[in-house]
């Protein structure tokens, strides 16, 4: 794990109250929850445009055979 490192920001009080809610019934604290959703959150950022540009070569290759399967 790296550093901690202590900031503020806000949310909505509901979404805070049920994250709150959530870390305590798995038993984590509420940084652990954020972390690990910040994290998943940027993986997934990530991996979108190396996704599109791979799913973008597969069309291309075979574009005219999904045309065909199209009709």
């Amino acid at each position: 794990m790296g550093e901690m490192v202590k900031f503020s920001s806000k949310m909505e009080r509901e979404a805070l109250e049920a994250l709150r809610a959530h870390a305590q019934e798995e038993g984590r604290t509420l940084s652990g929850i954020l972390t690990e959703a910040v994290q998943d959150y940027l993986g997934k950022k990530r991996v979108r445009p190396a996704f599109r540009e791979a799913a973008d070569a597969v069309l291309a290759e075979h574009d005219e055979l999904l045309a065909r399967l199209a009709k």
